[in-house]
């Protein structure tokens, strides 16, 4: 029980160890459908003939739709309860995915992005209910914990997400074929064939996923997750519940806001330009190469292990996100100015690609760090909060976009190097969060009051 007074928290502990196991099991979904992006992109790259800012689109169509739908699912939660919520957003979800079948046998890239801008839209509606219910299902104190714990399930689909669509989708026919297509083997006519023939591979997986995305939705509605009033479990002071204060005016949730926009920004940047990278290395998607997101995702599957450990009893929940900042900080500080040829796995490589590996480690704890500290004590505004949070996704809508700007900013350099220096803008996004961490969250009101 919560040793802080007016935060109040689910007491039963039986309901609350049943509505952990479901929690684990919507935030595994939310892994495997959205770290499948990673490999989507490079994926779509090659077989719809896009450049890298058009790939971009893959994960802006995706990360768009929690800035677009965030609020309006505050509301459709409000009106309609979290439980039923979260089925619509599953079924949402199921529909988006049903969209691949079309989408590839007739290879048009808008009708995917529409897909996966409804597999967003469906994602937006979970967030905002499952990681408020993380956060208020047990002490605030050790909500970084829970996070961790439902994050495994998240990051343990970002792990085998990668392998599962390598090994279902890319078969070893289509590595033959994705060879001989980089290397211009087909033109014309007989490459549109050979691409219809590669795409065509997504076409079952997605169909068994809306079919399993629905099926899901009518287990979460029917399930022993009970149903939470946030104004209740989430209680902010008296004072405050009375003085009728506005979302805007707790800045510890907005200043929050900035910080998990720009976690998720860089995260996905990590993520969705590594095999890239790679390929500037002489690597291709047919090769090891294709398995990089999933040591990252492994490595942030670890960190999250070691956050149940260490949290709270070790570690309170702001220094784990302190440290963690200022480690990817220097991560991206040695992506820029290092350089050597390594093997490792298989890949030759320089080295500054390991160091953006690495960051997968500390990155565990940076969303489970954040979101508690933005949303403590917002009480009737939780779901708002929560809201605004689930918005800050849309960081790995635009960050990407971003720094595939500034890559075409410095085509005058080789491929490698433009992409090298590009991650430039990952240091002052890390320097804003370990600011955050230091400060940020500490201040309650925009402007120093008077004594």
């Amino acid at each position: 029980m919560s040793t802080k007074p007016g935060v109040k928290h689910v007491q039963n502990k039986n309901a609350t160890i049943k509505s952990m196991i479901i929690l684990v099991l919507l935030f595994f979904i939310f892994g495997l459908v959205s770290w499948v992006n990673t490999i989507l992109v490079p994926y779509f790259q090659l077989t719809l003939q896009l450049t890298n800012f058009q790939s971009s689109f893959v994960t802006f169509a995706f990360y768009i739709a929690y800035l677009v739908m965030a609020i309006p699912s505050s509301f459709l939660l409000n009106k309609m309860g979290y439980k039923r919520g979260m089925m619509y957003g599953l079924w949402c979800m199921a529909i988006g995915a049903l969209l691949f079948v079309p989408a590839a046998y007739w290879r048009v890239y808008q009708v995917f992005l529409l897909g996966l801008f409804l597999l967003g839209v469906g994602l937006a509606i979970l967030q905002s209910a499952a990681n408020p219910y993380v956060t208020i299902v047990g002490p605030i104190e050790s909500a970084a914990k829970r996070m961790s714990i439902v994050g495994t399930g998240n990051k343990l689909a970002g792990v085998i997400a990668n392998l599962i669509f390598a090994g279902v989708v890319i078969r070893e026919s289509d590595k033959v074929l994705m060879r001989e297509i980089e290397s211009g083997l087909y033109t014309g006519t007989s490459l549109d064939a050979a691409l219809d023939n590669l795409i065509k591979g997504v076409m079952f997986p997605y169909l068994i996923l809306a079919v399993a995305l629905f099926v899901f939705g009518i287990i979460v509605r029917y399930s022993a997750l009970p149903e939470l009033d946030p104004s209740v479990v989430n209680k902010c002071s008296a004072e405050d519940e009375s003085s009728g204060k506005s979302i805007f005016q707790y800045p510890a949730l907005i200043l929050g806001v900035v910080a998990m926009f720009f976690h998720i920004g860089t995260q996905m940047i990590a993520l969705a330009t590594s095999i890239q990278y790679a390929g500037t290395m002489g690597e291709s998607l047919a090769g090891p190469a294709k398995n990089i997101p999933s040591y990252t995702m492994l490595l942030t599957f670890l960190g999250y292990f070691i956050g149940i450990i260490l949290i709270p009893k070790y570690l309170k929940q702001r220094n784990a996100l302190l440290i963690c900042a200022s480690l990817n900080l220097v991560l991206s500080i040695l992506i820029i100015s290092t350089s050597g040829t390594v093997n490792f796995f298989g890949i030759t490589s320089d080295i500054s690609i390991w160091y953006l590996v690495m960051m997968g480690l500390p990155n565990a704890l940076l969303y489970a760090g954040i979101w508690p500290l933005a949303i403590n004590g917002l009480g009737k505004h939780t779901n708002l909060g929560a809201a605004f949070l689930v918005m800050a996704l849309c960081g790995s809508a635009f960050m990407p976009m971003i720094y595939h700007s500034l890559v075409e900013l410095n085509s005058s350099l080789s491929p490698f190097e433009a992409m090298k220096q590009a991650y430039w803008i990952l240091i002052p996004c890390f320097a804003y969060i370990v600011w955050y961490a230091a400060r940020g969250y500490r201040i309650k009101f925009w402007r120093r009051t008077k004594n």
